[in-house]
């Protein structure tokens, strides 16, 4: 197992560090040994400020894994791409698809721009709709079952402008690691819901325990019961490390706290965590 593992948030909605800036969106700069992994590209180019603040060598970049096809996950791909021009990108096939939330104002297009998906044309893409290895102990999930309950994909989405055929956001994927510690999880949005999501990554790996959960969980407009349910099921992985971030919603996030206490953290882009 890799034993040098740190992971940086690069893009979060909130950010702590000298120049470091913040926006809706996620994106996390994984070194693996002696690999380096891009998670998500946040929602603009941002990504390339605080990379550079950061230390981050984008041209350095051996894979991206794209969480899902939503803007605030895509937005610095074509930037990133101009930089990274060797790397391989990971992604389900559905990511590409047009996506859409339904608003009081009307419907909202929320998938990824056709910057992104123009650069993308002509690169190394591995579809990811089952389980795949990206290197030794690392790999993302592919499209996860849904067989909770109590989970749903987090809000109203749609893959047409009328709203009228529901997005199951099966492009909803999540990069797992192992280490010397344990799984190390790392979440985007979380569609598939969490609970989902840690059932699958522990039955494919046959691992009960959990390490670490990092990302967002898209439980800001959960309903308590979800959310307590959720805490249960952590509490079941003996998870000692979790940071939710982006879309877990401030409730969520104290509720969390006040469950793990200071296994709980809170992130802003330009915080790290070493494994």
């Amino acid at each position: 197992m890799i034993q040098d593992i740190r992971i940086t948030t690069l893009v979060e909605n909130t950010a702590s560090g000298a120049g470091l800036l913040a926006e809706h969106g996620l994106s996390f700069w994984i070194e693996y040994a002696d690999k380096r992994i891009l998670f998500d590209t946040g929602q603009s180019n941002l990504i390339l400020r605080n990379a550079k603040i950061l230390d981050c060598n984008l041209a350095n970049t051996d894979a991206i894994v794209i969480s899902h096809g939503h803007y605030d996950h895509t937005g610095g791909l074509a930037a990133v791409l101009d930089i990274a021009t060797k790397t391989k990108i990971y992604l389900h096939p559905a990511a590409v698809e047009p996506k859409f939330s339904k608003k009081t104002s009307g419907a909202k297009s929320i998938g990824m721009s056709d910057s992104a998906k123009k650069a993308i044309q002509d690169r190394y893409i591995i579809w990811t709709v089952t389980p795949t290895q990206l290197f030794f102990g690392m790999a993302v999930t592919g499209q996860v079952p849904r067989i909770s309950n109590f989970e749903d994909v987090g809000g109203a989405f749609f893959l047409d402008e009328n709203c009228q055929k529901p997005d199951e956001l099966l492009d909803d994927q999540t990069l797992f690691i192992e280490s010397t510690k344990g799984l190390i999880v790392v979440l985007g949005c979380a569609h598939s819901g969490v609970v989902n999501i840690l059932d699958y990554i522990s039955k494919s790996t046959d691992q009960k325990k959990i390490y670490a959960v990092i990302g967002g969980m898209h439980l800001v407009n959960a309903s308590r019961m979800r959310i307590a349910n959720t805490i249960e099921a952590l509490k079941k992985y003996e998870i000692q490390k979790i940071v939710p971030l982006h879309c877990t919603g401030q409730g969520a996030v104290e509720n969390l706290k006040n469950a793990f206490g200071d296994k709980c953290l809170s992130f802003g882009a330009g915080e790290q965590i070493c494994f």
